[in-house]
């Protein structure tokens, strides 16, 4: 057990923003990144073809990497994916990432919350159920962004991104009604904080863009502290795992700048 990694799997780079906040809170803990370039993007996934694939995908890393604890790192994936993946592996504790509806109701002072995510996480039911069960006494607005994933991983892989574009995506989340503007923007896609001081730059007002890789991160961290066994050897490297097999350079220098080696 105590050399076995923490899985964080995303569809490209976003998840990188959760291993940021896992490594801070779990420094003891051997990280394997997995990057489903092959897959990207998600949003132009039927629901269970995406389903099949990533379960299918699991199946290869469980057996290369052994993993303590699987992490999810992916909006559009754990609400489509998670009790797939739960029934077929049962052993092995899987974390996902969901909108942060329910602490954006509970912070808001307008009450005119927006959630920034991908179209697929926005026509999910499960992203509704939330908003039914946590978020009932505010509005909540669904924007559904159709570029900005692109953008970012545009944005960490070549350092520019263009800033138009961003705010063209952003637009839509900034509502006024009855004298009161939206306060909080929930980021619901982890690619999304890799561009957020973009966003606080082409934003009309100030608004609170809540992150929630700190708190999944956490929920990591609660299930790991429960498992037998230790932390990783002092010694032990994160690797990076490309589902394509040929990732571009700039990826790989991206991952080589997050401390990640190809495994």
């Amino acid at each position: 057990m105590s050399e076995r990694p923490v899985v964080v799997f995303d569809s490209g780079i976003g998840g990188l923003s959760v291993l940021r906040e896992a490594r801070v809170i779990m420094p003891g803990r051997r990280f394997v990144y997995v990057a489903d370039d092959a897959g990207f993007p998600y949003g132009a996934w039927e629901e269970g073809a995406l389903r099949d694939r990533i379960v299918g995908l699991f199946a290869g890393l469980i057996e290369k990497h052994n993993p303590a604890l699987a992490l999810i790192a992916c909006n559009t994936a754990s609400t489509i994916v998670m009790p797939a993946l739960r029934a077929a592996y049962p052993e092995l504790p899987f974390v996902g990432t969901v909108p942060a509806i329910k602490p954006a109701a509970e912070r808001t002072k307008s009450g005119l919350v927006s959630v920034l995510a991908t179209p697929g996480t926005v026509k999910r039911q499960y992203t509704r159920d939330l908003i039914r069960d946590y978020a009932d006494k505010v509005h909540v607005r669904l924007v559904g962004s159709e570029n900005l994933a692109a953008l970012a991983e545009t944005y960490m892989r070549k350092g520019f991104v263009d800033e138009a574009a961003v705010k063209a995506e952003i637009d839509p989340c900034f509502v006024e009604r009855d004298g009161q503007k939206t306060d909080i923007v929930v980021l619901a896609c982890t690619h999304f904080p890799f561009l957020v001081n973009r966003m606080r730059k082409m934003a009309p007002w100030p608004v609170d863009w809540i992150d929630p890789a700190e708190a999944i991160a956490r929920r990591a961290l609660a299930i790991v502290d429960t498992l037998p066994g230790g932390h990783a050897l002092p010694d032990a490297r994160d690797s990076v795992v490309f589902t394509s097999g040929n990732p571009d350079y700039s990826a790989l220098r991206l991952m080589h700048g997050f401390g990640l080696t190809a495994g």
